[in-house]
């Protein structure tokens, strides 16, 4: 969509005026409808067209704008004045006519779209004439004379056709171009189901009119809950709904697919059923990857209730799950404007958007964290049972019912169809059609070899391109009993296939553990930070016990690594993996694990290969199996790394990655390097496998947005100097201190000092993870070693450490959290964003400095860390043990809190971890067996507890760190 910014409406009148003309005679004509009702729905019509033209030719208008300009047609004095010089030769008849040349089939589609659009209006008109007095059946159903009329409230499909909302003088109706059949069977088996549940259930669909291909709704009215015991059903019935399509195979349930009416989650569009499962096709990631994309999408997650992050262009980042979508925990988005409107330097340019609010929730502040129990607890309610009914033989006569009713099927996302479609309006594409519908069938081939189930028939994509052409999104429907697709253009695709004995057969063959699992993962999916999540409440502290401190360790330690063995899933080939909450640059995602350091892959591997090179020093105990993982772990990331590296040299261009010091290229490099220090892997294969990465970052910094230390450039720098150092390779320290050019040109200084405005914090951010102090730590680190500009590098740290001073709060005794603007008050003790990983920061700079207002910084950061930040999880992202670190160190210093002592506070953290069990800040409940936000990072902190060991910090990007406890140093 391209939003106008000013005055940028030259008349349609020309291509519209003949076919309103003809629109308004037939409406007009129509039995039973009222002269003003028929005109209105022509106005409205006309309003609707309008609107769509006008995206579809603005790009077009715009640069025969641009040629009138440049070729000096336009004489006026003014821009202003020169625009409407040309809007007056745009408005002459002869203007479009003249556009023919350049743009041979654009009459011709825009043509077609117009007579669809008003054909499908003319339709709209003569069923509502014929069905207005069976409306008033619909509960709220409209009455009276017709008093607006919403067109294109959806996507338009198969000839123009879309969702429409009708107004009456009292009441509303929604108008469904498609059968409504399913829909009233979905009613029949909620109704039969709920009355069986101890509590009953709230979830239900719109009352509907069934006719021949098309139907009227209820409208559904948006309400927030009245208290408490009404959020409570409400979530509930969330659980409820992911278990009931999780039986009926239910799928594409967006965030506008459910509104919220009270303690009521009604899904008022649900014509995706009894969806197809097409296995994963081989990704080249081995066989643990393949069969962990496979689970995946056979359980309740590819419902899409359930929060996720979206991954295509228009929507990365963004999370359009019913469940989800939560208000301040999305995305700004990137959205085509025209500006500079009203003059004739008018030009196509970008605008950062921020979502709008919908209906999905039951609350203006929705707080997920407090009602998730409720969301398990339901879907384990209903899922029960299902489960009884199905030993009784009664589940499947149960869904008889749908047999021959027409269901829709999604081959492939709407979004990837808009991105197709944008394209083919392009002047470009209008230029040339035949060379732009080849592009588009070639994409189209490519997406169905990437994409289980997306159609590769070339019959059937050349008639999603046609679809395409004329302003439709592609539709493909069958019925339950067939199977067989009907297509775009009278097309079939797949085979004949009892949809309904599938769906029972994968409810039967369901991994129950692997739902409940996702269902407490995709939680985090819904929060845009690291992961942590507001708690109930804190754990309780645990009594302090110094006795068998060792003894208590290990055993801890012991069960954790015994935890992850038996989570992993593995392949025939050797290969493995583990299915979890994953975060990535656009998000988090619930998936087989991520290539990085933070929650992924390679995280996994320090953990692993720390604990047995631990167990072989003899301060940990043995866990049988933990080193052939560790060896099939990295023969999984090996093989990763080569599928990519061939990927790039014979396929096409790709996204980089990311260049972060924990998620991206700076992570796999020092963990390369680590994994040498470990005496896991030999120095030429580290060396050699860090270096084919660290060609990789020229293309990851150019496109990095975000420059912090975890996705961002600033990550890479210090692992680039180590691998300098342990090659004698003076390319990566000249990478390195090209980096910190990029950050000194991107840097916004004032009086306060440096920071780093990015697109989604256009205000910079302080903090380790996102903001200034890491950063500013890769800059100090970066004019510890460089010779030339040296001084700059360090000027500019300092002043990006005097931002992050002027962040802290004396009355809170913390550093503000800028990612919540709205509350100045609110301060962190995390790790990522707060007092723990700037004391991180101050610790390693006072080890190499030796500057008192170091001991200071790490003082106030042990302070807050120890009474605002424990006791919430065990995590090191932002919980007990990223924590600890930060107090030890003060204590080391002499600068701790109070009179604590080594000693006491491994006994606190270890009795907290006897008392609670390990808690990831995820969801507390959620299984990751990461290292940043997992139990992984908890088992590398047990094993540090050790008084013997040499095991660096992991709390920076730096597999040498020297900033450790002095019997490590």
């Amino acid at each position: 969509m391209i939003h106008v910014a000013g005055d940028f409406d030259p008349s349609l009148d020309f291509l519209t005026a003949p076919a309103l003309a003809g629109l308004s005679a037939k409406l007009g004509s129509i039995p039973g409808l009222a002269e003003a009702e028929a005109r209105l729905i022509c106005r409205r019509a006309a309003e609707a067209l309008e609107e769509t033209l006008r995206l579809k030719v603005n790009r077009v208008l715009l640069l025969e704008l641009n040629a009138a300009r440049i070729s000096g047609r336009l004489t006026a004095e003014t821009p202003q004045l020169r625009w409407q010089e040309w809007k007056a030769t745009a408005e002459r008849p002869e203007f479009w006519p003249s556009l023919t040349e350049h743009y041979p089939t654009m009459p011709s589609r825009l043509g077609a779209l117009i007579d669809n659009r008003c054909a499908a209006a003319v339709e709209l008109a003569h069923r509502f004439a014929t069905d207005r007095t069976a409306l008033t059946a619909l509960p709220g159903g409209l009455r009276g004379e017709l008093a607006c009329v919403d067109f294109g409230t959806g996507d338009s499909h198969r000839g123009g056709h879309s969702v429409a909302v009708l107004h009456g003088s009292q009441g509303k109706v929604v108008y469904k171009p498609r059968s409504l059949a399913v829909d009233e069977a979905l009613a029949r088996l909620i109704d039969r189901l709920a009355p069986r549940l101890p509590a009953g259930s709230s979830i239900r669909v719109p009352g509907v009119l069934i006719r021949q291909g098309y139907g009227w709704a209820e409208h559904i009215q948006h309400r927030y809950c009245a208290d408490e015991a009404e959020l409570r059903s409400f979530y509930r019935g969330v659980g409820h709904w992911l278990a009931l399509m999780r039986l009926i195979g239910g799928s594409d349930l967006h965030m506008e697919n459910l509104i919220a009416a009270g303690p009521a989650p009604v899904v008022v569009d649900c014509e995706t059923l009894f969806t197809p499962h097409v296995p994963a096709k081989p990704s080249g990631y081995g066989d643990a990857v393949d069969r962990a994309t496979d689970l995946l999408s056979g359980s309740v997650l590819r419902t899409g209730l359930l929060p996720g992050r979206g991954v295509s262009l228009a929507w990365r980042g963004v999370d359009m799950s019913a469940a989800g979508g939560l208000p301040g925990q999305q995305p700004y988005t990137q959205m085509p404007v025209v500006v500079d409107a009203g003059t004739d330097m008018a030009r196509l340019g970008m605008e950062r958007v921020e979502l709008g609010a919908v209906r999905n929730h039951p609350s203006p502040d929705p707080i997920l964290v407090h009602y998730w129990d409720l969301v398990l607890s339901g879907f384990t309610e209903l899922v029960e049972h299902l489960d009884l009914l199905d030993r009784r033989d009664e589940l499947a006569g149960l869904l008889t019912d749908f047999a021959d009713r027409p269901i829709r099927v999604v081959l492939r996302a709407t979004e990837a169809y808009a991105e197709l479609a944008r394209m083919l309006w392009h002047p470009a594409a209008l230029h040339d059609e035949p060379a732009a519908t080849g592009r588009a069938a070639g994409l189209l081939a490519q997406h169905a070899e990437n994409l289980p189930g997306a159609p590769s028939d070339p019959e059937v994509i050349d008639a999603e391109v046609a679809e395409l052409l004329v302003g439709d999104i592609p539709f493909f429907a069958t019925t339950p009993a067939r199977g067989r697709l009907d297509g775009p253009g009278g097309t079939s695709y797949g085979d004949e296939q009892d949809l309904i004995a599938d769906a029972l057969r994968r409810w039967r063959d369901r991994d129950a553990a692997l739902d409940r699992e996702v269902i407490r993962s995709a939680l985090v999916s819904a929060y845009l930070n690291e992961g942590w999540m507001p708690a109930n409440k804190r754990m309780t502290a645990p009594l302090i016990r110094h006795q068998d401190l060792d003894r208590r360790r290990r055993r801890i330690a012991a069960g954790i690594a015994r935890t992850v063995l038996d989570t992993a899933v593995r392949g025939d080939d050797g290969t493995v993996t583990w299915i979890a909450p994953v975060l990535t640059s656009d998000g988090w995602f619930v998936q087989a694990l991520s290539p990085d350091v933070y929650g992924g892959a390679y995280g996994v591997a320090i953990t692993l290969a720390a604990y047995v090179s631990e167990t072989g020093q003899g301060r940990a105990d043995e866990v049988p199996g933990l080193d052939g993982l560790l060896a099939d772990l990295l023969h999984t990331i090996r093989l990763a790394e080569e599928r990519d590296a061939e990927a790039r040299r014979t396929g096409p261009r790709r996204r980089p990655a990311t260049p972060g010091g924990y998620v991206g290229i700076g992570s796999q490099i020092w963990t390369w390097l680590l994994l040498r220090r470990l005496g896991t892997v030999g120095s030429a294969e580290a060396v050699a496998r860090a270096g084919a990465l660290a060609g990789q970052l020229p293309e990851a910094v150019a496109a990095d947005g975000v420059y912090d230390l975890l996705t961002g450039m600033a990550g890479a720098i210090v692992p680039l100097l180590r691998l300098s150092e342990q090659t004698g390779d003076q390319r990566w320290s000249t990478q390195a201190h090209r980096i910190g050019e990029c950050l000194l040109s991107l840097a916004h200084i004032d009086d306060r000092g440096a920071r780093w405005p990015s697109t989604a914090f256009p205000q910079g951010l302080g903090g380790v993870s996102h903001g200034a102090t890491g950063i500013a730590w890769a800059l100090a680190r970066l004019a510890d070693s460089a010779t030339a500009g040296a001084a700059d590098f360090r000027t500019l740290a300092a002043s990006a450490f005097l931002y992050e001073e002027s962040l802290y709060d004396p009355a809170e005794k913390g550093w503000r959290d800028l990612r919540e603007m709205d509350d100045r008050r609110v301060t962190s003790s995390a790790w990522c964003h707060g007092a723990a990983g700037i004391g991180l920061v101050a610790a390693d700079r006072l080890a190499r400095e030796g500057d008192p207002r170091w001991a200071d910084v790490l003082r106030r950061a042990a302070a807050s860390s120890w009474s605002k930040g424990i006791g919430w999880n065990h995590t090191l992202c932002h919980g007990d043990l990223g924590n600890w670190e930060v107090v030890r160190h003060a204590i080391d210093a002499g600068v701790g809190p109070g009179e604590l002592t080594p000693e006491y506070l491994a006994a606190y953290m270890i009795g907290s971890m006897d008392e609670h069990g390990p808690v990831s800040g995820l969801s507390r409940d959620a299984f990751s067996p990461g290292l940043m936000p997992g139990v992984g990072g908890m088992l590398y902190q047990l094993l540090r507890l050790h008084p013997g060991t040499s095991l660096p910090s992991i709390l920076l990007p730096d597999p040498d760190n020297q900033c450790g406890w002095p019997h490590t140093r």
